[in-house]
């Protein structure tokens, strides 16, 4: 039978079974099988919750501890029909594990097995099921309160390319199980407390029935029946109470869990004995103990001397793995010999794309210490690639002393483009521009959008969550700023070895067209700084087939490559808009005012497109004009375009970039025929 036929049929006959023994009168020896079976579930749930990873990983807790204490229930009220029904025969009537349990583990004395019954209870109840039921509702309400900004983070990191749509979608059902493991494990520990409250009951009700039974049914004297029935009841109580302290135990655990790549085990080893001093400390505390007279001093200095022997041992591992993590090429500088004469081999070449970090950011580096700046990285690399159209340079990574030690820099062909600070011990919680309250930490500013944050400390993040933040890891913001810092230099990071991979790409579908197109109808180095002059207008080269196309036609052979990349963007115009608008049918445009645009016309054909003839005056209210329209339509949620004749859209695309507007300039030529115009704003002469 597979496994999912023994799992499918194992819940429902264990429910038969709970129905048979709450219904049926059961003999002894299946209350020993019974009792016994729920001592031995009750430990391998303990231990499965010791040695898990993550809570999640157990997330059928909640509905096995529902079921482990309906069992429990049902054994006692079939224990109780037994102990009632056949207690005056003596302890073996209700099974030797009650028999056992009453008689053997309080040595047969029903006061003291009532006093070890109560304090199991008063365990149970007060200190380990009240403290799990208190952290489980507690990490409800703030798992369910932090669902919103966990979101938000992962869609952060789903646009910055950290992670992708299958990833994105794990995490989001994570999030989802996570709070719904908290929120049953919130109703969960209500079972556990209402069973440790019916065992008390149960005892009572045990108790004075068993006496009246025996006394007045079975003709005892008053001593053998509280002897008999106190006993098996007691008996009855601890097999009882043991595996719900089991399982309270486990709860607890569950729910003081954090999620980790060790179990519980290894945790507390690796956090607890990780250093030498607090072993060192308490082997000297006992020591002293030891030491005075009247104290044992066999006892206390025989625990002294195993832990200050274990803080050495200790000691002498983390002197070993220090010593060990040292890179001898690190610590002992390479020195020149004197006798080699200089060669090519010194000439270092420059970056294409270069990141410098300062040292303290070396950790976020470093895979061997949890870094994971690489793989964000190169994540960032893979989502800009796939959108642009052709594969980015790498990134090299060094460290760099004369930064500060939070200091990261950019470089770009060896020039610094960007720069910024982070914190790798602490967590960057941006203010998207609508939150409910502050966190406290260091104010600072989003390096990648330039935005308000704050770095805070880790503890804090479910709370900046919910106050509807964004929050982030140092990693994720250094990749971020990456990730804009290229995406905004695009057209410089692409080059004639990454063109001449995109033509033997295009080869290869297209082997006629790529013959055509390089060297009969344009250069590599024309086709190049058409690219570019795309790529710095935000217009992705992916479609490279309808570029070459629009090249390849005998009418652009001869035209300049101003007028070429025209053509070009005009082929591409669906594209071009629909990376603008979206799907929609209608598109809001800015225009300028017919005079105003036929003076720039003039302006271009006096002094050309490179060096247009414009009076200052008129430039510097042109370029007001134009910021002003862009804050408008950036406030109303909408994309600013400025929509102008294609004799002046370079110009002006060129005139956008110098004012840093954030603006589209299109050419009427490039909006597709299925589209519909909205003028919504006009620039004019005098604006």
């Amino acid at each position: 039978m597979s496994k999912l036929r023994i799992g499918a049929l194992g819940i429902p006959l264990l429910l038969l079974l709970i129905l048979a023994l709450m219904t049926i009168r059961v003999p002894p020896w299946l209350l020993d099988v019974s009792f016994t079976f729920n001592i031995t579930f009750a430990l391998v749930v303990l231990l499965v919750a010791v040695y898990v990873m993550r809570p999640l990983e157990f997330a059928a807790f909640p509905t096995i501890l529902l079921v482990a204490t309906l069992l429990r229930l049902a054994l006692n009220v079939a224990s109780t029909r037994v102990v009632l029904l056949d207690g005056h025969q003596g302890g073996a009537a209700a099974g030797q594990v009650i028999e056992s349990f009453g008689a053997v583990l309080v040595g047969g004395n029903y006061v003291v097995g009532l006093v070890v019954f109560i304090i199991l209870v008063l365990i149970n109840f007060v200190v380990v099921t009240k403290g799990a039921g208190r952290i489980s509702e507690v990490n409800a309400r703030f798992t369910l309160d932090a669902m919103p900004g966990k979101q938000m983070a992962i869609d952060a990191d789903l646009n910055s390319g950290i992670i992708d749509q299958d990833q994105a979608k794990r995490r989001r059902e994570e999030v989802s199980e996570e709070a719904d493991f908290y929120g049953a494990m919130d109703g969960a520990s209500k079972f556990v407390r209402g069973d440790a409250v019916a065992g008390i009951l149960i005892l009572i009700i045990n108790i004075v029935g068993g006496l009246t039974i025996g006394m007045i049914q079975h003709s005892l004297a008053f001593s053998q029946a509280l002897e008999n029935y106190t006993l098996l009841t007691i008996g009855d109580g601890l097999v009882a109470q043991i595996p719900s302290l089991l399982l309270s135990t486990a709860a607890a655990i569950i729910v003081t869990r954090e999620n980790s790549a060790h179990d519980m085990g290894q945790q507390v080893m690796s956090q607890m004995f990780a250093r030498p001093k607090a072993l060192g400390v308490a082997a000297g505390i006992l020591f002293i103990l030891g030491v005075i007279p009247g104290m044992p001093h066999f006892v206390f200095l025989s625990l002294a001397s195993v832990a200050a022997i274990s803080a050495w041992f200790i000691h002498r591992r983390v002197v070993r793995e220090e010593g060990a993590s040292e890179d001898p090429e690190v610590e002992n500088a390479v020195v020149a010999d004197e006798d080699v004469d200089v060669s090519w081999n010194d000439v270092t070449p420059v970056d294409t794309l270069g990141l410098e970090v300062g040292y303290k950011l070396i950790p976020m580096v470093d895979k061997a210490q949890g870094g994971e700046l690489l793989s964000r990285i190169r994540g960032v690399r893979k989502k800009l690639s796939q959108e642009l159209g052709f594969l980015v340079p790498t990134i090299h990574i060094r460290d760099n002393l004369d930064l500060l030690p939070t200091m990261y820099r950019f470089s770009l062909a060896g020039v610094a483009v960007a720069e910024g600070e982070v914190h790798s011990d602490r967590m960057l919680a941006i203010d998207p521009g609508e939150v409910f309250g502050q966190v406290n930490g260091l104010a600072t500013t989003d390096p990648a959008f330039g935005l308000p944050a704050v770095w805070i400390e880790e503890s804090e993040k479910d709370n900046a969550q919910t106050l509807g933040y964004t929050v982030v890891d140092a990693s994720t913001v250094v990749a971020t700023h990456v990730n804009q810092v290229m995406l905004e230099n695009a057209a410089e990071l692409i080059g004639h070895d990454e063109v001449q991979h995109l033509l033997d790409l295009l080869s290869e579908s297209s082997p006629k067209l790529a013959e055509q197109l390089v060297p009969n109808a344009i250069s590599l180095s024309g086709l190049l700084k058409i690219l570019q002059n795309l790529l710095k207008e935000k217009i992705p080269i992916r479609d490279l087939r309808t570029i070459a196309e629009c090249l390849a036609d005998g009418s652009a052979t001869n035209l300049a490559i101003d007028d070429q990349t025209t053509m070009v963007r005009g082929q591409l115009g669906r594209m071009i808009v629909q990376n603008i608008y979206g799907a929609e049918a209608s598109l809001e445009v800015i225009t300028l005012d017919p005079e105003l645009e036929q003076l720039l016309l003039q302006a271009k054909s006096q002094g050309g497109a490179e060096a247009p003839i414009i009076e200052p005056s008129m430039a510097e209210r042109l370029q007001q004009s134009v910021i002003e329209v862009a804050q408008e339509r950036e406030v109303a949620g909408k994309p600013a375009v400025l929509l102008v004749s294609a004799g002046i859209r370079a110009l002006l695309a060129k005139f956008v970039r110098i004012s840093q507007s954030v603006i589209h300039v299109l050419a009427y030529e490039e909006i597709p025929e299925n589209k519909q115009i909205t003028v919504v704003s006009t620039i004019g002469r005098s604006a």
